[in-house]
């Protein structure tokens, strides 16, 4: 097996030690070097022409935003962020992710992290998923440009339902900030990421989009016209009581290794009566919300299946296991994902 190349760059000499250690550990990572700040990475980059960085948020003369653009603009490299849990680092390392960041692992608290060696599974996977993923999106388009009208759905009750993991940051600010101000549906969404970071990336789409986005809260009303992240390290749940529809947010155990799910809302929603469920599925590894895809279909027969195009994704995993449950209505391009939602959802009368 050809290991991939890794290269580690932070600026404490313990966490460049203790990450380079990790991924030694592993059979199909070689760290071929470390660096202490941006400006030695660009060099080490140049030299050793890594398949993946681990790359800290925060760190002097050049520190990770900066290093992330320039990488991004030069030779796009798959990049996974390292970030301290506090608001500081969660915002840079939420518009990391929209500048191209493929991942985000959390580091541990703590001044000195001697506790990094519980994420060391995370670590390993998030650098292996990396390497797989797509950081130079081809500009052709492989589905078919939205040019045709689509005929508004038949309800006055639609739900707009969105799973999205690696990569997904990047991929939902495409399609929730082009939504109009107008829009008549909630939308509700799953994106896989740590405790810590979801509530910088609803407020980072809030401030991008005409719509209002919140990090879901246990009994939230749910609202058409609003969009509700489901918050990280909790499952997120569309329940009713009477006729509204409420968020239900429990900390539970992990499902398809993941907490939040998209199986989970996705099961919700099926489980909703009167309502017309569209179903999207965008960028992610693994295969979470296929199952919730079949058991809408089961349930909501009309509902409506959109899936990501393999050619705009980061990783495509999750939107071809979607596809091969033969359930998948449309495929398109991220640009024109939110061009079906607001054909497809009736107008305000």
């Amino acid at each position: 097996m050809i290991r991939k190349r890794v290269l580690v760059v932070d600026d404490s000499a313990f966490m460049r030690k203790m990450i380079s250690d990790i991924i030694r550990s592993s059979d199909s990572l070689e760290c071929v070097d470390t660096a202490r700040n941006g400006e030695d990475a660009l060099k080490k980059i140049e030299k050793w022409k890594p398949d993946v960085i681990t790359l800290d948020v925060e760190m002097p003369i050049k520190d990770g935003i900066q290093t992330l653009t320039e990488i991004m603009e030069q030779n796009p490299l798959p990049i996974v962020m390292l970030s301290s849990l506090t608001k500081s680092g969660a915002d840079k390392t939420i518009e990391a992710l929209s500048l191209g960041a493929v991942d985000v692992i959390a580091k541990p608290s703590g001044s000195i992290s001697l506790d990094i060696k519980k994420i060391e599974t995370e670590i390993i996977r998030k650098v292996k998923n990396a390497a797989t993923a797509n950081v130079k999106l081809t500009k052709k388009r492989t589905s078919e440009r939205v040019q045709a009208s689509y005929k508004p759905i038949q309800s006055d009750k639609p739900i707009v339902a969105i799973g999205s993991s690696t990569g997904g940051p990047r991929a939902l600010q495409q399609v929730i900030t082009k939504l109009p101000a107008d829009f008549q549906a909630p939308v509700v969404i799953v994106q896989h990421m740590p405790k810590g970071f979801t509530k910088s990336l609803a407020e980072r789409l809030d401030k991008l989009s005409l719509l209002a986005v919140k990090e879901a809260e246990d009994q939230d009303v749910i609202e058409k016209g609003k969009v509700y992240l489901a918050p990280g390290g909790k499952h997120f749940r569309i329940i009713r009581r009477g006729q509204q529809m409420v968020a239900s947010v429990t900390r539970e155990e992990p499902v398809n290794g993941h907490q939040p799910s998209v199986d989970v809302l996705f099961d919700s929603v099926a489980n909703l009566k009167s309502c017309h469920p569209i179903a999207v599925v965008l960028t992610g590894m693994g295969s979470d919300g296929s199952k919730g895809i079949i058991q809408l279909k089961r349930n909501h027969p009309k509902t409506i299946a959109i899936s990501q195009s393999e050619a705009t994704c980061v990783v495509y995993g999750m939107p071809q296991a979607a596809e091969k449950t033969s359930l998948i209505d449309y495929v398109h391009d991220i640009d024109d994902i939110h061009t079906v939602l607001v054909q497809k959802i009736p107008k305000k009368r």
